[in-house]
């Protein structure tokens, strides 16, 4: 008999196992029985269990259908083709082998039809599918590869198959080369010889909940004639993988408390008490409370593992060098990874700025405990570099702030001891790793930092191994910003209002952000929501602004293919105040200061996601002066991109947009993990849907951990075992 464990190609041969495994990653048993059917068909008609959304651009997709009608055209060279179209499908299919066919697909004909999908005016379009004819619900003719795939489905060798008189039948993820049906025929022989399947949860909360077993489950989805057995198997494998995932948090989180970190105790009259007596601001209650608890958890001998979340211009940054000073005193140093040049250098020169004298280690007028705030980054000169990494190797740089440069193997540390990770979503977690395995002897303490807030969904499904803290109020002196969204077409006279607005904002004296999508025609930015005209770039507005709407004001441009340097020169004039307006990409959303920008205006804003545009909007706001955020757009105000710019509009918590964000997104763009270096797969578990089943399991999984017993402990790691098992988020085993 067989198992869940046990290789396919025992089971079902190479010629049918190795397909699967080249085509889509199915090695196992167990990994073809979790490839779940997307959706099941009647004969005719798709099931109402849900909508299902429309098939992506190049999905392979397989349907059954009668055709509704059946035209034979021909191209302008004369070429005859074939076009068919279903009776209950919203798809044609179109043929070139027209000699045969044209006398063969002809209206009222029942069958079955396999491809690739294509758009063309957003209609759905089949290319020269494989197909099959049914009659009485036999297959009798049709594209050979799809009538042996059909044959295979049957246990006996007979093309007559029982299964077409099902009340209906499951649709996989496919592919050309492995069909829904190929997926189907091996689904159908492992199911007939495997053992049942063991349980995996633990008895008492498959009965809490009603649930199937694991092994009624397995069949069901792919073999229960009623729909109510179908729901029942989706919602106990729903739970498992919600089980799983939890699991795989959970202990992930438990055996980092098994390793040794470098305790740094608060040290009275150190560098994190004097820096906390000269700030020029007091804490809010939020700050003080964070750090607390980052004072208490680098005091200890386990590692912190916390993500810090929240708004933009809440002040993660000086609670996090206030908990860097505590580890200096100790005689730790302490890395902070930024995704950028010009956050690095902005993080550097600010953290010079604050502590004064206290980073100025071996120099005339630093203080005698004081220490030292190193950059590097990847743009320096070699010998630059070089000065820095030694100064990094002896130790004598207490705090060092960086970009991906920090990660080379020619950087050494003497005794790292916190790593802190601005704008954690920007990196890979094996980016983190290899920071983090600078240290000898220990594991640093982390802390990732984000002013994307994240739903509660995500953070417990994809950062459940690291303990959250928030900060959701803002430092007092901090001016509101007022947002609106500009629809240029219906509001003709809005957008001139915007170029003068910001012209009577310079004239104040302060500064403006005027922000595009793209550098140039050969930047291929991410496509908005509806159709609509090219998005102006960077370039072509800058140049069009000098001498039109924005002239006679002192410009500078700014974008990601500048240099170091000349990015550097750009910001510190802009900084300075040498600039008044500053055209740029999105290079400057994250971390850019400059207190005196009082407006920003996105051009078509509908090229940007909700948590960009907050993102982008929290560049502005952050000094004495209340300010204005505009979001321009050539769409209609009443399409999708036109609510969302309202919805950012109408309300300035990144919270509440987190979870706005979460329900327009698909889920693996939430979900991302481009981090990871593979994306983590929810088949079955949705992240705006099954809050409850997700915030259940993770309960579950810490009291099993903490109170189960080794039975429940092993079931579990089975249903863990997709979450960590080879490369499989990866981020899982390294976070």
């Amino acid at each position: 008999m067989v198992a869940l464990s046990d290789s396919l190609i025992h089971v079902i041969g190479a010629k049918s196992a190795t397909p699967l495994e080249e085509q889509l990653g199915i090695v196992t048993v167990d990994d073809l029985l979790r490839h779940y059917p997307r959706t099941y068909n009647r004969a005719t008609l798709a099931l109402e269990d849900g909508d299902v959304e429309p098939p992506e651009l190049g999905e392979h997709v397989t349907f059954i259908d009668e055709i509704k009608k059946s035209d034979l055209r021909r191209t302008k060279q004369g070429k005859q083709f074939l076009v068919i179209a279903l009776r209950h499908r919203p798809v044609t299919a179109t043929f070139f082998n027209v000699n045969y066919l044209k006398r063969t697909l002809v209206e009222g004909t029942q069958l079955m039809v396999s491809g690739e999908v294509g758009y063309f005016r957003d209609k759905m379009q089949l290319t020269h599918p494989a197909f099959l004819i049914l009659d009485g619900n036999r297959p009798v003719g049709g594209t050979a590869s799809l009538s042996s795939m059909v044959a295979a489905t049957s246990t006996d060798g007979d093309v007559n198959l029982d299964i077409f008189n099902r009340d209906f039948f499951p649709i996989y993820k496919a592919t050309s080369k492995v069909q829904s049906w190929d997926v189907y025929a091996c689904i159908r022989q492992v199911l007939a010889v495997l053992d049942p399947v063991a349980e995996t949860l633990p008895a008492a909360i498959v009965e809490r909940h009603h649930l199937m077993s694991q092994d009624e489950a397995l069949r069901a989805i792919h073999m229960a004639e009623k729909a109510e057995d179908r729901d029942r198997a989706r919602e106990r494998l729903r739970f498992d993988e919600a089980m799983g995932l939890q699991w795989a948090l959970v202990a992930r989180r438990n055996s980092e408390l098994s390793v040794a970190a470098p305790p740094a105790p608060p040290i009275a009259g150190g560098i994190a008490d004097a820096l906390r007596e000269q700030l020029p601001f007091d804490l809010t209650e939020g700050q003080r409370t964070v750090l607390d608890v980052l004072r208490t958890e680098v005091a200890a001998t386990t590692p912190m593992h916390r993500m810090l979340q929240g708004e933009v211009g809440s002040g993660k940054t000086i609670v996090a060098l206030l908990a860097m000073a505590q580890m200096v005193d100790a005689g730790y140093q302490c890395a902070l990874l930024a995704p950028t040049e010009v956050l690095a250098a902005q993080h550097a020169r600010s953290i010079r700025d604050v502590l004064g004298p206290l980073a100025r280690a071996g120099e005339f007028d630093g203080v005698e405990h004081a220490t030292r705030v190193a950059l590097l980054t990847g743009s320096m000169t070699t010998q630059q570099k070089r000065q820095v990494r030694d100064e990094i190797a002896s130790g004598e740089a207490g705090i060092v702030v960086g970009t991906h440069a920090l990660i080379q193997k020619t950087v050494e540390f003497r005794n790292l001891g916190l790593v802190v990770v601005d704008e954690q979503h920007r990196f890979g977690v094996d980016q983190r790793d290899k920071l983090r395995a600078k240290a000898t002897g220990y594991v640093p303490h982390l802390l990732v930092m984000t002013a994307t807030p994240i739903p509660r969904t995500v953070a417990l499904t994809v950062y459940g191994d690291l303990a959250t803290s928030e900060l959701r109020e803002l430092p007092r002196g901090r001016q509101p910003i007022a947002t609106s969204a500009i629809f240029i077409r219906e509001q003709k006279s809005w957008l001139p209002r915007a170029w003068q607005r910001i012209r009577e904002e310079v004239g104040a004296g302060r500064q403006a952000y005027v922000v595009a999508s793209r550098i140039d025609e050969s930047d291929k930015d991410a496509k908005g929501d509806d159709a609509g005209p090219p998005p102006v770039t960077v370039i072509e507005m800058y140049e069009g602004l000098r001498t039109g709407e924005l002239s006679g004001l002192r410009m500078g441009l700014m974008h990601g293919r500048l240099s170091g340097d000349e990015k550097d020169a750009v910001m510190t004039a802009f900084r300075a105040g040498e600039i008044d307006v500053l055209v740029c990409t999105t290079v400057i959303e994250v971390g850019v200061d400059v207190p005196n920008a009082t407006v920003m205006l996105v051009m078509d804003a509908d090229r940007f996601g909700i948590s960009q545009l907050h993102q982008l909007r929290g560049r502005i706001g952050r000094g004495e002066h209340p300010s204005l955020c505009l979001l321009a757009t050539n769409l209609p105000e009443g399409s999708k991109a036109g609510v969302r710019l309202k919805a950012v509009a109408a309300t300035l918590d990144g919270f509440r947009l987190a979870d706005l964000d979460l329900e327009e997104r698909r889920e693996g763009d939430v979900l991302g993990l481009s981090q990871s270096g593979r994306p983590i797969t929810l088949k079955l578990l949705s992240l705006k849907d099954h809050r409850d089943v997700i915030e259940l399991a993770r309960e579950y999984a810490e009291a099993i951990y903490e109170h189960g017993d080794e039975r429940d402990g092993a079931g579990l790691e089975i249903l863990a075992s997709p979450f960590v098992v080879g490369e499989r988020v990866t981020y899982l085993d390294k976070a």
